[in-house]
């Protein structure tokens, strides 16, 4: 059994005044998505696993030749519980 990553891109981002999603906003030069990634990595999981909602579009433009990443879409922003729920179904067992 291996470790599979599940990493909640979801939010809006409405505090941070812009309209970028939340994910894409730069922290030291690079969207603050790289820098979870990156991290995330470092425990080489079997899966990684990207839940996003808000902005998906442009999320997922900026990653598309990633291979490595399995996008989820979840429709409705109903909280943590629900984007982990929404990854689920990919996850190994």
């Amino acid at each position: 059994m291996s470790l599979e990553v599940i990493v909640l891109a979801a939010g809006e981002g409405v505090r941070m005044r812009s309209r970028l999603p939340k994910a894409l906003h730069e922290i030291g030069g690079r969207p603050m998505l790289d820098h979870v990634l990156d991290t995330a990595r470092q425990l080489r999981p079997g899966g990684l696993h990207v839940v996003v909602g808000a902005g998906t579009a442009a999320i997922r433009s900026r990653y598309a030749d990633v291979a490595d990443l399995r996008f989820t879409h979840q429709v409705e922003q109903l909280g943590t519980g629900d984007a982990v729920a929404q990854a689920l179904p990919g996850v190994a067992d």
